[in-house]
């Protein structure tokens, strides 16, 4: 039995892996998918002092009450900002680090470094509340923006989105222990679609040392395809 930890990206909360979750338990795994402070169930504990430090000691602490070890980390999105954070943190914990159609960043960038324009759009239909400037926020349609096409799915997304504090964007990534991090088995799962705004030796050199997966559908691939995603994560257990 392995224990994966699955880490969402923005805007979104637990929730969005609630498919994925279901098969990998059938098959037998423990699964944990956390939300982040001040999004999804969590989003009344909404203030300005949520940021990216704040996200990655929330999945760091999931870690340690749970006691868990030789954990699966999965990052969606901005949640690999998050995952590469956490695994700084606690290496000793984790097996294998899984980006999930995610960023991919090193030490000293932000998500607005990484993703550049089409985060930064983002920002011009964001708003402050409670002091908190927000991005993505929750609209009829904002589903499609994350590639999710089908009707229901788009249905059950638009009832559960919730705004995203700005800062988690803009902070820049700190790391303390490198060797350990980069040391860890790495994996990639990603969209065709995003493939060529990728760093193309990143995508070459996972894809020749077998570390790379292409699933064929929209940014929110754990939602579009939550079956691939998970027959892609138990192959990451084989490698």
């Amino acid at each position: 039995m392995a224990t994966f930890v699955l880490v969402h990206g923005g805007g979104h909360g637990g929730w969005c892996y609630r498919p994925v979750a279901r098969l990998l338990r059938s098959a037998g795994h423990e699964v944990h998918a956390p939300t982040l402070t001040g999004l999804g169930e969590r989003s009344h504990l909404l203030s300005p002092a949520v940021d990216l430090d704040m996200h990655i000691r929330d999945v760091a602490a999931v870690l340690f009450y749970e006691d868990l070890h030789d954990v699966v980390l999965v990052g969606h999105s901005y949640g690999g900002m998050v995952v590469t954070g956490v695994a700084d943190r606690a290496a000793e914990r984790i097996a294998k680090l899984v980006y999930l159609d995610a960023a991919n960043p090193v030490s000293g960038q932000s998500l607005v470094d990484i993703a550049g324009p089409v985060i930064e759009v983002t920002r011009e239909t964001g708003a402050v509340v409670d002091g908190v400037e927000l991005v993505l926020l929750p609209a009829p349609g904002a589903a499609a923006f994350y590639g999710v096409s089908d009707p229901d799915d788009q249905a059950w997304m638009e009832d559960r989105l919730t705004g995203h504090p700005w800062r988690c964007f803009e902070q820049k990534l700190e790391l303390a222990d490198e060797d350990a991090l980069w040391s860890l088995p790495t994996y990639h799962i990603v969209c065709s679609s995003t493939i060529p705004t990728r760093d193309p030796r990143l995508v070459e050199r996972a894809r020749a040392e077998g570390r790379l997966w292409e699933v064929d559908t929209g940014h929110d691939l754990m939602v579009s395809e939550p079956r691939a995603v998970a027959e892609a994560l138990l192959e990451v257990l084989e490698r």
